[in-house]
């Protein structure tokens, strides 16, 4: 199933003292998120929010997604690559971008709310809930997939921090820029422009949440011309200056992706590779 999902991801948060803790999700790929217990609130920069949900799920998003909690939590995701989207969901990327959902209210993710009803029985198992989130997708890989080898193609070109325009991304899949700009409303969510910039945005982000000593300035992407570009795009995909940025705590992003990139290779799942 690797074509399909960046990781299958359990995390736990434990409050040991009383605390009211925020952090920002990143841009990233699709996410299914199942709570057990205490549920978060998550607001998005459109000002959605959803609260008490045990199924959260967040589309493709270009901006950041706020989240709070004011008691231990214990939470497995499921990150959705773009293949995976056109595998597993009846619907346009495109018509979910940015989005913040309660997936048990929501008609387009009906089909996984099995899957939410029945992943948490009775005391914490990661190895049974694990086996459960697996059988359960495992169980429908036999969904045709339209534009398989185009959609892992856009992708891989997506990554290579040598593709820097649309024209580059075009060459280098030898698909015509009408049918990448179709492939990428229906299973990735954006504009292929947006999505370069994206990337762009996320290897610097990434650099910087794995060593702050760097600064800024030394962990800024290749395709900068300067400084201020960088802080134009922080500005859009986060909603804040990089100096903001840096002064938040952030509790549980900043381990998290440091343990993504230990056991993933990557430290946020935008910029993993289609297998």
């Amino acid at each position: 199933m690797r074509r399909y999902f960046t990781t299958f991801y359990h995390v736990e948060a434990r409050m040991c003292t009383p605390y009211h803790a925020v952090d920002y999700l990143h841009p990233e790929w699709t996410n299914f998120r199942f709570h057990d217990g205490y549920k978060p609130v998550s607001t998005n920069y459109r000002g959605d929010c959803v609260s008490n949900a045990g199924f959260y799920v967040t589309g493709p998003s270009s901006r950041a997604v706020k989240f709070e909690f004011d008691d231990s939590i214990r939470v497995w995701g499921v990150g959705i690559l773009p293949l995976g989207w056109a595998k597993f969901i009846r619907a346009d990327a495109a018509d979910w971008a940015d989005a913040l959902v309660d997936g048990n209210r929501t008609p387009a993710f009906a089909d996984f709310a099995g899957l939410a009803d029945t992943l948490f029985q009775g005391e914490p198992d990661v190895d049974g809930e694990l086996a459960r989130i697996t059988d359960w997708f495992a169980a429908r890989l036999d969904r045709p997939v339209p534009d398989e080898d185009r959609i892992v193609a856009v992708h891989t070109a997506l990554v290579d921090p040598e593709v820097v325009s649309v024209t580059d991304l075009v060459a280098r899949t030898g698909i015509s820029q009408r049918t990448v700009e179709r492939i990428c409303h229906r299973a990735f969510g954006f504009s292929p422009k947006l999505l370069l910039r994206r990337q762009r945005f996320l290897r610097s982000l990434a650099k910087y949440a794995l060593d702050p000593s760097l600064k800024w300035i030394g962990a800024l992407d290749g395709q900068y011309h300067d400084q201020a570009q960088f802080v134009r795009d922080f500005k859009q995909f986060m909603g804040m200056t990089p100096r903001q940025y840096a002064a938040l705590e952030k509790p549980m992003l900043s381990a998290v992706m440091r343990e993504r990139a230990r056991f993933a290779g990557k430290a946020v799942q935008a910029l993993d590779a289609p297998d």
